[in-house]
C-alpha cells in the first residue's frame, strides 16, 4: 500500500534533518518516569507509525522512584489513581512502597513494549526549534559510568514530550544555617541517602514537616535510640490505611476487566471530595483532622502546638500518615515532635531560638525540593531563548508560543498520574491529527490580552513559592487555566477537540 500524499511533508523534513544532524525521530520523549512511560504508551497507541525514543538520564527506569531511596519511601497518593489506566495497580495496597512502584513502572513498560525504546544515561542539555525545518534539534550528552557527560551529539525530532517533572534531581533544597561546619555528627539529605547509613542506637533529628519527614520518622524510629521531628511550623496530617476492607472486597468481587476503572473512579471521588470539603468547608475539615489526631496521639499531647498549621487545609498538600505509623512511634516514645526555629548548629547537635538544644548523632535535612523545569535543558525557539516563567500553559499540557512541544505536569491536589495520563492522551491525539492532516507544527497562541497570569500550581508550599520565577504561569480562564480538577480536565483533554482557536496549526 502506498503512503498518503501528505506523508511527503514529514518525510521531507525528516530527510533534511538527517542530512544535517543524523538520527531523526517523529516523537522524542524526555524522561522514563511515570509520565514518560505513559506518554510512550499513548504515542504507540494513537500514532503507531511514529518513530520515537525515550531519553532517560539515569540508568534505571522510574524517575522519582529510582532517585529516592531513603528508608520507607512510599507514595503519598493512593496507587489506584497513581497507576496507569491501561495497566491497573496489581496489589491491594493503597499506599505503595518506593521500590514496588519503580518495579511496577518497569513492568508496565515491558508489557507495553516501550522498554526497548528507552535510552538510559542520555541527558538532554538543549532543545532548539527551527520553524523553517519545522523540527527540533536536540543536543544530548551520553553519561559515563560515573555520571559524567561525554561529547554532546545531536538528533532531531518533529515533536517533543517533556516528562521530567518539576524538581531538580541533582540536589534538594537546603537552608543556610549558622554553625553547620561545627556539627560533629553526620548530615544526610533524603534525596541522596547513603547506602551504608546506619541509625541503630543513634540519636536522630529529622528537620522538616512534609511528606518525606513524616515517612522517615517512624521508619528510623524502629532502630534509632530516639528520633526527633524538628519543624519550624506544622503541617496537616491525615492517617490512611495501606490496605482497607472495601478495596480488598472490590478486588475480590469485581470482574477484572472493570476492576481498575471502578477503583480508580472511587478513589478519584474520595480524593476530590476531600479537597472540595477542605476548600469550601475549611473549619469542618480542620475539626475532622484534629479529632483523628486526638484518637491516635497520647493523652495530653499538645496537638495545637505541633499539628495546627497557620494556613487552611490544602493551601499546601495534606501529609498522608500510612497506618498512623508516625503517631504510633510517638505513643511508644520512640519519636517526638519539636516545633521551634533553629538558631544554629553546635558540635553536639542543634541549638534552638528558645535556648534549648537537641543532641544528635545524625541530622536528616528533609527540607524540601529544588524546582527545575524541563530537566534543566535550555530551550530555544527560532534563535530566542524561552523564559518559561513568562509563558502560559495551554490546558496544563503545552506552552504558549512554543511549537510542537508538550510539558507534562500532574496534579498537586490528587495523584500526579491522573492529569499526566489525560495530558499524554491529548498530546498523542494532537500528533495523530497533524499526521492525518498533513500539518507540520502546532503552537498554542494566546489571542486574549485580558488573560491575566498567576501561579501555576495553586499551592503555598515553600518549594513552590521559592520557584515562582521559574515555573510557567496559568491564566484565569480556560484553556489557559490549570484546573486541578480531574472531571473538568477529562472533558477538556480526553473528550475535547484537538482543534480550537488557541491552537495554531501550520
Amino acid at each position: 500500500m502506498s503512503a498518503p500524499a501528505h506523508h511527503s511533508v514529514r518525510t521531507a523534513a525528516s530527510e533534511s534533518a538527517v542530512a544535517h544532524h543524523g538520527e531523526h525521530l517523529d516523537v522524542l520523549i524526555i524522561g522514563a518516569g511515570v509520565s514518560g512511560i505513559d506518554a510512550a504508551h499513548h504515542v504507540r497507541t494513537a500514532c503507531p507509525w511514529a518513530r520515537f525514543a525515550v531519553l532517560e538520564g539515569r540508568e534505571r527506569i522510574g524517575g522519582t522512584w529510582d532517585l529516592f531511596r531513603y528508608p520507607g519511601v512510599r507514595s503519598d497518593s493512593d496507587m489506584f489513581t497513581y497507576s496507569f489506566p491501561w495497566y491497573p495497580w496489581p496489589s491491594s495496597r493503597t499506599i505503595g512502597q518506593g521500590e514496588q512502584i519503580r518495579a511496577y513502572i518497569e513492568d508496565a513498560a515491558r508489557r507495553d513494549g516501550t522498554f526497548d525504546n528507552i535510552r538510559f544515561g542520555h541527558r538532554v542539555v538543549r532543545t532548539a526549534w527551527d520553524s523553517d525545518d519545522a523540527c527540533w534539534t536536540v543536543t544530548v550528552a551520553k553519561l559515563d559510568a560515573d555520571g559524567q557527560p561525554g561529547e554532546p551529539f545531536e538528533i532531531t525530532a518533529n515533536f517533543i514530550i517533556s516528562c521530567t517533572g518539576y524538581y531538580r534531581y541533582e540536589q534538594g533544597y537546603l537552608p543556610k544555617w549558622d554553625g553547620v561546619e561545627d556539627f560533629e555528627g553526620q548530615m544526610i539529605h533524603p534525596q541522596h541517602w547513603p547506602k551504608d547509613a546506619d541509625v541503630t542506637g543513634k540519636r536522630v533529628v529529622v528537620i522538616g514537616s512534609g511528606a518525606t519527614a513524616v515517612t522517615l520518622v517512624p521508619e528510623l524510629a524502629r532502630t534509632a535510640e530516639k528520633v526527633t521531628m524538628l519543624q519550624r511550623s506544622p503541617s496537616y496530617m491525615l492517617s490512611s490505611p495501606t490496605v482497607n476492607l472495601p478495596t480488598k472486597l472490590g478486588i475480590r468481587l469485581l470482574p477484572k476487566k472493570v476492576r481498575g476503572d471502578v477503583l480508580r473512579l472511587a478513589y478519584v471521588g474520595v480524593t476530590l471530595g476531600t479537597y472540595q470539603i477542605s476548600r469550601n468547608l475549611p473549619g469542618f475539615m480542620k475539626r475532622a483532622l484534629r479529632t483523628q489526631l486526638a484518637w491516635q496521639l497520647p493523652r495530653g499531647f499538645e496537638i495545637d502546638r505541633h499539628f495546627k498549621p497557620d494556613y487552611e487545609p490544602w493551601d499546601q498538600r495534606l501529609c498522608v500518615v500510612a497506618d498512623g505509623d508516625l503517631f504510633g512511634a510517638i505513643r511508644r516514645g520512640r519519636a517526638e515532635v519539636v516545633t521551634e526555629h533553629i538558631d544554629r548548629f553546635i558540635p553536639s547537635g542543634i541549638q534552638l531560638r528558645s535556648g534549648e538544644t537537641i543532641d544528635a548523632d545524625i541530622v536528616v535535612t528533609a527540607t524540601g525540593l529544588e524546582i527545575q523545569v524541563g530537566g534543566g535543558n535550555e530551550m530555544i525557539v527560532d534563535g530566542d531563548k524561552v523564559d518559561v516563567s513568562q509563558r502560559l500553559t495551554y490546558k496544563g499540557s503545552m506552552l504558549q508560543g512554543v511549537p510542537n512541544m508538550a510539558m507534562i505536569i500532574g496534579y498537586t491536589n490528587a495523584s500526579w498520574t491522573l492529569k499526566a495520563d489525560l495530558s499524554c492522551g491529548f498530546v498523542a491525539r494532537v500528533i495523530a491529527h497533524m499526521e492525518r492532516s498533513g500539518l507540520r507544527s502546532v503552537t498554542p497562541v494566546d489571542d486574549d490580552a485580558e488573560v491575566a497570569a498567576e501561579n501555576l500550581l495553586g499551592l503555598k508550599s515553600g518549594y513552590i513559592a521559592r520557584a515562582d520565577d521559574r515555573l510557567p504561569r496559568q491564566g484565569v480562564r480556560h484553556p489557559w487555566r490549570n484546573e486541578q480538577s480531574y472531571f473538568k480536565d477529562h472533558r477538556a483533554l480526553k473528550r475535547g477537540s484537538v482543534t480550537d482557536r488557541h491552537l495554531l496549526y501550520t
